[in-house]
Order: structure tokens, then C-alpha cells, then sequence
């Protein structure tokens, strides 16, 4: 069970906040929360039902089983906030919002640029998780292989985890995706608007006797794919076009066991933006005339997944069993020229991954008192990169000898394994207490050959409907990503001008951590409930990235020791046409001695960082968010819903004379969305939206280029109109 401080009643725009509980039978709702008595805004008409097949037993079936798999992995002890689908409907682009967007919505998580966010300190670290199964890291940087439209629900658990979550522990983000029950019939939608902004998409679900499928996709085009690099109110070369697509196929074979098809893809396409005003470091061909706003640099991001999971349920057990695979490319294109002039390389670069296993989870009720749960994943992974480059050649001292560029290439080619095995128990100790204890045992086998138990503790008291407290331990083990340079790489460039300062490259190692979390809530009254939650985590080689070069990738690092701590503030009101909420946090993350990847920084920035703690450059003191939905004529078929959020940090990291030294200016972005419900005669109803983001046009840095890791600036974006239409069919 879980509490939750914002739950949405049949389309009601909330968040949901809350600390798991114990028991799966208070999965969807806390204790105390009282029944809805309005509809702010009335779904649309309801599809008719399939034909075919009992159809009522079927969904029966569907909905008990999806009860079961959720009493596989919950979130028991740990913090969870739940996006429900009036939720993120009433968020600016709605459903199609992209997923790093609506995270920020969430309490300890930090904006950042290429859509990246930072929760609780932590750089990415970050695991996604479809219908219970984990997929595997992908490639892409500027996108995400996932959509938003993709979920029914979305949660963040984050917290001292349970035992069945393992290697990206900063948070899971959990989603249940759409079925043909969930979301019956079809719907189209076309969002146009500023920044030649153009997103159609479309839906389609239902069922065939015992069959459920359901599919969906999405194109987009607009010309801010990256963030800008300057506060113009347009980028220079930064459009994108990018689609993505899903497919889900469910099949009950009897009243106890189905097995599914979940299958998606993204492609992605960017121009890298310009910086004007840059001055070439270097002379090519007898020439150092270059205007670095005409760079044409490109990146393309491909991903594709697949999983086939079987359920089942037998007695006082449930089990899944599932075997996934996602194979990821990145491509780079420089500017042959340009490149060369500023950057002293000109990378022609391809990166590939192929990761594919198996994942089980089961859940045994032993006892009244105890519910026993283990599970294993194993991983197999390949990742290659194959780069052809022009350089200069420099002598000694790192002075160019020429001016006519030459030609160099380098690669990898690295297969690697990664374990991981639970057993935990859910005690419930009394009517009041519950104690959630395990062990993990998590090993690696590929650039380097490492593992760890780690030990799990959860204890939950709820002594009444108001009150909930929670407090809880994890050990942690976090493998580095398998794609890392090696020596042979940083050989190839020596005496050119794309050979590093520093050329020591000690392997990318596990970050182990200690990891204790503490909170608690309060329901004071109907629709009212109060958060607080506090973290601290002591880490020894913690893993970070940063941006070095191009392609325009992301290469991980080590922190000798760090400790990252913070607390978090949530509140939320919910009454008739009325919800809202605020969330308000405060994190400090630092690190000392960079003992890995070395090769990467200059060597002052190594030897400050060696004898002193310094901020990381993720690391934003205070962030916030908070928003207000309120639903005109919430019970009729012209039900108008007028919403706003904004979003405040603090700024995250910059240097102006020791690394990482000072802090971004603070901004505060207020976006408005307005939708008006529209009945169609013969249809299930039209919805017209109006989203505004950045309501004020509020210039704001997310990076100015200077920091650890840090490769240029980036502003966030200026103020977008957009309006989207959707017809359900």
C-alpha cells in the first residue's frame, strides 16, 4: 500500500505523491482517501466493445492479472509519484509531452540540457521499466526512444529501494502502458504551432475475443531539436525530425495466464545548433575563415526494442518471466571543414549497442504475515564505435606542423554480461508496521570484472489514516555503461590536434553507495495531504558524465568519494473541479578525485579536483515546481479546463576560478494550457487545446559552457504557442 497526495478520480488533473505501503491491495489507493463525488473533465465516450469472446470475463481476467503482476514489484518503503492520466493531460502538450517534461513535474528533479534531468543529485542513473520489465540503456542523447502517449500511468520511485531494483537506482520510472481495454477505439491528434512546430499522432486499441492490442505513433518536426546555445529567440540550424512508434499484444490464455508482445522503435534526426561569433583555433588548407554560423553538423538516433513476457498465477504465487533486446545506433556527420577549424578533428563516428536477456520476477504469499519475493535478470550486451577522422599533425609541444589534414581511425568492438539475483521479504509485523528486507547479489563481466551484496531494509508505520511514516537503507551497485575509450583510441591521436592533454584513462568503474532515506506524510483533510522526505547517500567511485567533443555523446567518469544529501517538501489539494500541487526541494552533491577516464579534463581541473570536494555540475541547490487545474462545467459535454505549472531552479553548476564554483542564475518558467471538450455527433468527442510555454518569454541558462564536463552553453526555450486537435473515434 501507498500513500498518495493527489489521487485523480475519473479525469481529474493530479498528481500523486506518496510513500509505497505495505500489501498489494492498497496499490491504487491510500487509506482515507475518500470517493470522488464530481468528473472536472468527462473522459470521452466510451468505444464499444469488441466483438467476440465473453468480453466481460476477459477484462475481468485482464484486470486481476494486472492486479498480480503489480503484487510482484512494489514499491514497498520507497518514495513514488504517480502521473495519472488527467494528470499529464492537463500538463502544457499533454499526452504529448515529452517524458523528460514530465518528470520535472516531479519533486528532486533538476532540469538540464539535450532533455536530460538530474534526480535527487544524481546524472542520469536512471532506469525505465514497460509493464514491470526493465529495457536496457540505449544510445540516444537528444531523444528518448519513449513516449509519453506510450502510458496509462506513469511513477518515479525513487528512495532506498526494494531489492528487485538494481543497477539504475537514482529512479525507476515505471510505466503501464495502454492496452485495447484501457484505451478502446481510435484517436487522432495534430499539434501545430511557433518554431515550425508539427506533431500529428495516432492510436488505435481494442480486442478480439482474447486477443487485447493496442498501437500508437507519432511524428515530429520542429527547429529547436537541441537546446539554443545562445538567447536569440530562434537556434541557428537546430531542427529535428523524429518519430516513434509502439505495439502491445496481450493473449489470455486461460483465467490464469497470458503472454504479451510489447514492440517499439524512434528514429531521430538533429542538426547540432550554431554558435555564432566563435573564432577558428585552427588553419586548414591555408585558411582560418570560417563563420561558425554556418557549421553543418548532424546526428542521427535510432533505437529499437522488443519484449515477450509470460504471466502467471497459481495459488498463493505469481511470476513473469520475460525476455527483452534493444539495439540502439548513433550516427555523427561533422563539418568536414568546420570541424577541423574549431575542434582540431573532424569525427565521422558510428556507435551501435545490442543488449538482449532475460528478466524473472515471482511473488509467494507464505504466510498471513509473509510474502516472500525473488527474481533474477541477466544481461548480455555489445557495443562497437568506429570513427574516421581528418586531424592536424602537431609536434612536441602540440603545435600544428601543417596545415593539410590527414587521416586517422580508431574503434572498439566490447561484449560484456551483467548479473543480478533478489530474495526479499515482506514481514508485516503488525497491523501498523511493515518491515520489507532482502539481498541483492549484482556482478558485471566486461570492461572490468566486479560485484557486490547489497543489503535492503524498508520499515513502514502507518499508525492511522492520517499518519504514514517510512524509513529505509540500500546498499548500492551502479555498473558503468559498457561503450567506454580505451587506450588504443587516446593512441591513435597522439601527435595531432585531437590528442588530449592528459592521456591516463584507468577504467570506468562500479559506483557502490550507502544509500538512507526518511520521510513521512499527513492527511490532514479531505483531498489535503503533506509530504517530506529526507536522503542521504555516501558513495565511493561515483559515477557522473560529461560532454568532451563531439559526437555529441555522453562519457562516464568516477568521483573517487561523493556524498549526495537533501530533503524534499510535496503538498496537494484535490476537491471537485479544484487540484493542485507544489513540490519543493533541496539537494547537495559533491565529489572529490576524478580517478577515471582521466584523459578527459586538463591537468590543473585534475589536480584541484584530487585535493578538494567540489560541487558536481549537475548539482542545483533548490528546485521546484507547482500547478493549479481548475474544470468549468466539469459534468457536461462542453467541460472547459483552464491549467498552469511553473518550474523554478536555482541553476545548476559553472566555473569562474575553481571548478564548479558558482551557480546558474535562477529562473522561474510559467507555462498555461487551455482545453475545450467539443461533442461531435457520431463520434466519442473532439478536444481543441492551447498551450503557451514559457508564458512570459523568460530568457534563462541551463549551461554556459564552463564547468566539469561541461561542452557549451545552452538556453532554455523561449516562449511557444501551440495549438493540437484530437478526435476520438
Amino acid at each position: 500500500m501507498r500513500q498518495e497526495p493527489a489521487q485523480f478520480w475519473r479525469g481529474k488533473a493530479a498528481f500523486v505523491l506518496g510513500t509505497a505501503l505495505a500489501g498489494p491491495a492498497m496499490a491504487q489507493t491510500a487509506p482515507g482517501s475518500p470517493p470522488p463525488t464530481t468528473t472536472p473533465f468527462p473522459p470521452a465516450v466510451a468505444a464499444p466493445p469488441a466483438a467476440g469472446g465473453s468480453g466481460l470475463e476477459i477484462t475481468v481476467t485482464a484486470k486481476r492479472l494486472d492486479e498480480a503482476r503489480g503484487s510482484i514489484q512494489p514499491s514497498l518503503g520507497a518514495s513514488r509519484y504517480d502521473f495519472t492520466p488527467g494528470a499529464i493531460d492537463a500538463l502544457p502538450q499533454g499526452q504529448l509531452t515529452p517524458i523528460d517534461k514530465v518528470l520535472l513535474r516531479a519533486p528532486g528533479v533538476a532540469q538540464d540540457s539535450f532533455g536530460q534531468v538530474h534526480v535527487r543529485g544524481d546524472h542520469a542513473n536512471l532506469q525505465y521499466r514497460l509493464d514491470g520489465v526493465q529495457l536496457p540503456e540505449g544510445l540516444s542523447l537528444f531523444s528518448n526512444a519513449l513516449a509519453t502517449q506510450y502510458a496509462s500511468r506513469m511513477s518515479l520511485i525513487t528512495g532506498a529501494l526494494p531489492a528487485q531494483y538494481g543497477f539504475r537506482q537514482a529512479g525507476v520510472v515505471d510505466l503501464t502502458l495502454k492496452s485495447g481495454s484501457s484505451d478502446p477505439g481510435a484517436e487522432a491528434s495534430a499539434t501545430a504551432g511557433s518554431r515550425s512546430y508539427y506533431q500529428p499522432s495516432l492510436s488505435y486499441g481494442g480486442r478480439s475475443g482474447r486477443i487485447d492490442y493496442f498501437l500508437t505513433g507519432q511524428f515530429l518536426h520542429n527547429g529547436v531539436g537541441i537546446e539554443n546555445p545562445t538567447s536569440s529567440d530562434n537556434p541557428i540550424h537546430d531542427s529535428t525530425d523524429q518519430w516513434h512508434a509502439l505495439a502491445k499484444i496481450t493473449g489470455i490464455l486461460d483465467e490464469d495466464t497470458r503472454v504479451s508482445f510489447i514492440g517499439g522503435g524512434s528514429h531521430a534526426r538533429f542538426e547540432i545548433p550554431n554558435n555564432p561569433g566563435q573564432t577558428p583555433q585552427f588553419a586548414v588548407n591555408g585558411s582560418t575563415a570560417f563563420s561558425s554560423s554556418l557549421l553543418d553538423q548532424l546526428q542521427w538516433e535510432d533505437t529499437y526494442f522488443g519484449i515477450l513476457s509470460l504471466q502467471k498465477h497459481h495459488g498463493n504465487a505469481d511470476f513473469q518471466l520475460s525476455a527483452f533486446s534493444r539495439w540502439s545506433v548513433l550516427d555523427y556527420q561533422p563539418d568536414p571543414v568546420g570541424d577541423l577549424m574549431f575542434n582540431g578533428i573532424a569525427p565521422w563516428a558510428n556507435r551501435t549497442d545490442l543488449a538482449t536477456g532475460l528478466q524473472f520476477d515471482g511473488s509467494w504469499k507464505a504466510t498471513p504475515s509473509h510474502t516472500l519475493r525473488a527474481g533474477f535478470l541477466v544481461q548480455r550486451e555489445r557495443a562497437t564505435s568506429l570513427t574516421s577522422a581528418q586531424v592536424l599533425p602537431t609536434d612536441g609541444a602540440g603545435v600544428p606542423t601543417s596545415d593539410q589534414p590527414s587521416g586517422i581511425a580508431f574503434g572498439s568492438d566490447l561484449v560484456g554480461w551483467t548479473y543480478g539475483v533478489y530474495l526479499q521479504d515482506e514481514w508485516k509485523v503488525s497491523p501498523t508496521v511493515t518491515v520489507n528486507y532482502g539481498l541483492r547479489f549484482d556482478a558485471i563481466d566486461g570492461a572490468t570484472r566486479e560485484n557486490q551484496l547489497s543489503p535492503r531494509v524498508n520499515v513502514v508505520w502507518q499508525p492511522n489514516d492520517i499518519l504514514t511514516a517510512h524509513a529505509g537503507y540500500a546498499r548500492y551497485f551502479t555498473p558503468p555503461p559498457l561503450a567506454q575509450v580505451n587506450n588504443a583510441a587516446i593512441a591513435a591521436t597522439a601527435g595531432t590536434t585531437a590528442a588530449p592533454a592528459v592521456t591516463r584513462n584507468d577504467p570506468v568503474k562500479a559506483e557502490r553507495a550507502h544509500y538512507f532515506d526518511a520521510g513521512f506524510e499527513v492527511r490532514p483533510g479531505p483531498g489535503l495531504k503533506f509530504g517530506f522526505d529526507a536522503y542521504y547517500k555516501i558513495a565511493r567511485n561515483l559515477l557522473d558524465e560529461g560532454q568532451f567533443g563531439s559526437p555529441i555523446v555522453l562519457t562516464s567518469f568516477n568521483y573517487a568519494n561523493a556524498q549526495v544529501k537533501g530533503v524534499e517538501l510535496t503538498g496537494s489539494y484535490d476537491s471537485g473541479p479544484w487540484s493542485l500541487y507544489g513540490n519543493v526541494a533541496w539537494s547537495d552533491a559533491r565529489g572529490t578525485d576524478i580517478d577515471s577516464a582521466q584523459f578527459n579534463f586538463a591537468p590543473d581541473e585534475l589536480a584541484y579536483i584530487a585535493q578538494h570536494s567540489i560541487y558536481l555540475d549537475h548539482s542545483q541547490s533548490v528546485t521546484g515546481s507547482a500547478g493549479v487545474s481548475y474544470t468549468f462545467n466539469p459534468d457536461s459535454e462542453w467541460a472547459t479546463r483552464l491549467s498552469g505549472d511553473v518550474l523554478v531552479g536555482t541553476g545548476l553548476r559553472k566555473t569562474v576560478v575553481t571548478p564548479n564554483d558558482a551557480s546558474l542564475p535562477t529562473y522561474a518558467v510559467v507555462n498555461l494550457s487551455l482545453a475545450q471538450r467539443l461533442p461531435i455527433k457520431g463520434t466519442r468527442g473532439a478536444t481543441v487545446r492551447l498551450d503557451v510555454l514559457n508564458l512570459f518569454d523568460h530568457v534563462y541558462q541551463l549551461r554556459d559552457g564552463t564547468g566539469v564536463g561541461v561542452g557549451a552553453p545552452q538556453f532554455g526555450l523561449r516562449r511557444t504557442v501551440l495549438m493540437t486537435l484530437s478526435q476520438k473515434f
